[in-house]
């Protein structure tokens, strides 16, 4: 029997919530089995976790020849990662930062937007520059690796003094090792059968419409797929895991640029080519929505609840324009 595209979208948003859920708490359960700051889970772990949905549709769509809907994606869900889905975080609660983020995470965020911006002005992205945005992945995670190490012990102690009522015993016996990366597993992999779903609908539903590639990566597809973030932060949030919340965000918008894209230009045949839309709208867009962060991140090293809601105004803003001015 073939299910409407409706019940697909949401059979696929069900599942994504679920697996969401699993990948939350198992990555945070395992981040205190190794005495890792849920920062560095936040932007390793769970981000590469949850930006799967957006790996699986830029495969499909290179092996298909939809360039416009893979970079499209990639855009759209950035663009909806930061004011969307971070805005909305900081207007329940607002969002410390911690350090890290400022000093390192941040500005490999904007330099990732702005490499793209710099990389697809020529209107193509070639494997060569796949390669190179996967390099800049690993030099990333080695650095924020390393920066970690050397924080302060004053940072140290405060970060134990104030997690110190989430740890839990060590671990005595190897199978809730097993156990915990099992589940681990099952929450990501639930995440990727789940926008496959959330995305298939979608499409078939867009595409009945005659809306084009690009709008449908960064409208529909770059929802769904961003369910995962969404859903995984906002839960982080109301549980008060605040540094699984922001490094999530800012780990899957580092990761779709540096991975994501990466191994979709490598694997992309000729190529992606980058519509004229996407290159002179979305994509400087998505550069300056990180170029922001910036001053808003530093001024009170929070994000405060009046400005997440202005966050969240701005996407509503810039999705109705989508749908009234470019469908």
């Amino acid at each position: 029997m073939v299910l409407p595209p409706v019940v697909v979208f949401l059979i696929g948003l069900v599942v994504i919530i679920l697996g969401a859920e699993l990948v939350l708490r198992t990555s945070t359960r395992i981040a205190n089995f190794l005495g890792i700051k849920p920062i560095i889970i936040g932007l390793t772990v769970v981000s590469i976790g949850t930006s799967m949905p957006e790996l699986a549709v830029g495969i499909t769509a290179a092996a298909e020849g939809k360039g416009a809907l893979a970079i499209g994606n990639i855009a759209g869900t950035n663009i909806m990662n930061i004011l969307f889905i971070l805005g909305l975080s900081a207007a329940i609660r607002a969002l410390p930062l911690h350090a890290m983020s400022i000093k390192l995470d941040l500005p490999v965020m904007i330099g990732a937007a702005i490499a793209l911006t710099a990389m697809a002005w020529d209107g193509v992205l070639q494997a060569y520059e796949g390669i190179l945005l996967l390099l800049a992945a690993v030099v990333y995670t080695v650095v924020l690796i390393r920066f970690s190490r050397m924080e302060s012990a004053s940072i140290k102690k405060e970060y134990e003094e104030e997690y110190e009522h989430k740890r839990i015993a060590p671990v005595k016996t190897t199978w809730l090792w097993v156990w915990n990366i099992i589940l681990l597993g099952g929450g990501i992999y639930l995440t990727i059968i789940g926008a496959e779903w959330l995305v298939s609908g979608a499409v078939t539903i867009a595409s009945s419409l005659g809306v084009s590639d690009a709008i449908i990566g960064l409208t529909i597809v770059a929802v769904g797929t961003s369910a995962p973030e969404l859903v995984t932060t906002v839960i982080a949030t109301i549980k008060n895991d605040r540094d699984v919340a922001v490094g999530n965000l800012i780990g899957s918008s580092i990761t779709n640029v540096l991975v994501i894209l990466g191994i979709t230009c490598i694997l992309a045949p000729g190529g992606i080519d980058v519509s004229k839309d996407i290159l002179w709208f979305d994509l400087p867009l998505a550069a300056l929505v990180a170029i922001i962060c910036y001053p808003v991140f530093r001024s009170d090293k929070q994000i405060s609840r009046t400005e997440g809601a202005v966050f969240v105004s701005l996407y509503l803003i810039y999705f109705t324009s989508l749908i009234l001015f470019r469908t």
